[in-house]
């Protein structure tokens, strides 16, 4: 990162981060695209399988990881306000901390997943995928917490290209591994659905060994000697981290959680809705990725300004971000509307799954553009360090709101499972206005006190 004057300028900074972070997030969402489509061509039960131990899945790793993200805005205000010294110390007490959180998502699983599953009314071999695929998985959450970690480090220093260097040697190994070990080839058993999480955990350890090897070696990050110099676990340093990191991680598992609350309830259904709804989700996912990139560029771009008390510049970065997303939201829904058999046809060959799908697509346009307000902003708060405000309006707009709408219109109107899409449309919706809102009043703040220095 470097002080900008210009606002061209500062759009060219911003695009110097957001693009490799872009890349990186279609990296990682391709990861999960394959496990979905390549488990779909496997069979409707194998896709079923994996959507419901993916909507278990995701909300707590999102959740916990959050925590491990309050280490970019520590880092990217520490380097704004020219306070290098201190991140080795910062970064390494992270990298303890997800070691301390992999081990209590292992623990914790090994407890609750079977009463979960078995309280679902699931098919006999959706449930046997659903347990296997988180089995295999958990072999993968040590690497996949340390990579966290050491990526909000990364970023945080603007080296965003590193992350997605990583994350582009880990895609096609994921997609090798994949393809041997959920259809059977070389020699290898056809686990199926199960395959898919086999293959999510070796890549997680590939990723990890080769990002730890980037830190150690690399001349811009070699100063900070990261896993030379160890300092002792600091209870002090994780308070700190945790005091931003818990309302970011709630914030996110508030957020994705509905999401996967909607797809286990979804179960009531038959297996076809289950997997048009799942296939439909990940669409929207994809396109999601854009304005998660640039939430997360604004967390790098506007800490980095906060630190050097630079308000008007952080406002500046903020609004950059909010209209750059609505711009390729616009776009992209467009493009989704023209080709959204196209799209249907990449989960399925099956003619009622694909109709589903197509149905369901539609309402991921109007996801899209409360996204591109929301998820921006949620980027541009974090790099105020404002997080608290974030999570408790992230919990009325889709708990409060989002899935009793949804629940109603699905369970007490003609709607059906498309209830929970327009549940879904009205927490993000509201979410987004709540949040624009608080943004206004944090910018405000920021104003006052540098005119009352």
């Amino acid at each position: 990162m470097f002080q900008t004057h210009t606002l061209k300028d500062k759009y060219k900074q911003f695009l110097i981060l957001v693009v490799p972070v872009l890349i990186t997030q279609l990296g990682l969402y391709a990861m999960n695209f394959f496990d979905t489509v390549m488990s779909g061509h496997a069979g409707a039960k194998q896709l079923a399988g994996v959507a419901i131990g993916t909507s278990l899945w995701v909300p707590i790793f999102t959740g916990l990881n959050g925590i491990l993200m309050a280490l970019t805005p520590i880092v990217s205000q520490l380097t704004g306000a020219r306070k290098t010294k201190n991140v080795p110390r910062a970064v390494m007490q992270a990298v303890y901390l997800s070691v301390v959180l992999s081990l209590f998502v292992i623990v914790l699983g090994s407890f609750i997943l079977n009463p979960i599953l078995d309280a679902m009314s699931l098919e006999g071999e959706v449930e046997r995928v659903a347990r296997g695929y988180l089995i295999a998985l958990s072999f993968g959450i040590l690497p996949l917490f340390l990579y966290g970690a050491l990526r909000s480090f990364i970023d945080a220093l603007g080296q965003t290209r590193i992350s997605m260097f990583v994350t582009l040697i880990a895609l096609p190994v994921n997609a090798f591994f994949n393809y041997l070990f959920i259809f059977g080839k070389a020699g290898f058993p056809e686990l199926g659905g199960i395959g898919a999480g086999v293959a999510s955990s070796i890549t997680y350890w590939i990723s990890a060994v080769i990002t730890i090897f980037i830190v150690m070696k690399l001349n811009v990050f070699r100063s900070y000697h990261l896993f030379k110099e160890f300092y002792k676990p600091s209870l002090s340093a994780w308070k700190e981290q945790l005091k931003i990191g818990i309302p970011i991680g709630l914030a996110i598992f508030f957020e994705v959680s509905i999401f996967a609350a909607v797809t286990l309830l979804m179960s009531d259904f038959n297996t076809v809705t289950i997997a048009a709804h799942q296939a439909a989700l990940n669409f929207a996912s994809f396109l999601y990725m854009l304005p998660l990139s640039i939430s997360f560029a604004l967390t790098i771009a506007v800490g980095f300004e906060v630190g050097a008390s630079r308000y008007k510049d952080a406002a500046q970065y903020g609004y950059i971000g909010i209209l750059t997303a609505i711009g390729f939201a616009l776009i992209l829904s467009g493009l989704l509307i023209g080709f959204d058999e196209q799209v249907a046809r990449i989960y399925s060959n099956e003619p009622e799954v694909i109709q589903l799908t197509i149905s369901f697509l539609w309402y991921a346009v109007f996801f899209q553009l409360a996204d591109a307000i929301g998820a921006p902003i949620q980027g541009a708060l974090r790099g105020y360090k404002d997080v608290n405000v974030t999570f408790i309006l992230s919990f009325i707009s889709y708990w409060v709101l989002g899935l009793p709408v949804g629940y109603y219109l699905a369970n007490f109107t003609s709607f059906g499972a498309y209830g929970y899409w327009i549940g879904l449309i009205s927490g993000l919706s509201a979410g987004a206005i709540m949040l624009f809102i608080r943004l206004k009043s944090v910018q405000s703040n920021s104003y006052s006190k540098l005119i009352n220095k």
